[in-house]
């Protein structure tokens, strides 16, 4: 197993890894704008093949004038279900965070995630150490409500 920082001839794989495991799919636009500005701080695990099993694409929130801090947000992670409960997940999420602190030197990191969603909750409160920031009703397309989570990243 191989996980490395995502380049833009891996977005097919990502892509496909997406449309297998979650509801939630992008257009390719949306893959490559994350691919092109934020470069740095998104992930992907292969096989011995090569192949795509997991990812994790984030961006980037810059500092705004209401006093928002640089900040990451986790867009998407999916991990192909054959290749799950081998902690591919945790990495790639704790190469995406270390990443947002020593490059773009962020505070703190959100992602969101369906309510229902038990074993991606856990990984991101008991593994990973997220907090439930608020409940944002109907957020997703199906009208299921998202946990909002946030987790201060470590000075760089």
């Amino acid at each position: 197993m191989n996980i490395r920082v995502a380049r833009v001839e891996d977005l097919m794989g990502m892509q496909s890894t997406n449309l297998q495991n979650l509801p939630e799919n992008y257009v390719m636009k949306f893959w490559i704008y994350h691919a092109m500005t934020w470069p740095q701080i998104s992930f992907v695990a292969e096989d011995h093949m090569g192949r795509i099993v997991g990812y994790v694409l984030a961006k980037i929130e810059e500092p705004n004038e209401e006093g928002e801090v640089a900040h990451g947000h986790v867009n998407s992670i999916s991990v192909l279900r054959s290749y799950r409960r081998l902690g591919l997940a945790k990495k790639l999420m704790l190469l995406s965070q270390e990443a947002m602190v020593s490059v773009y030197k962020a505070k703190f990191v959100s992602l969101h995630v369906r309510k229902s969603n038990k074993a991606a909750i856990a990984l991101y409160k008991d593994t990973l150490g997220f907090k439930i920031a608020e409940i944002e009703k109907k957020y997703y397309g199906d009208g299921e409500d998202a946990l909002s989570m946030r987790l201060d990243l470590p000075s760089s």
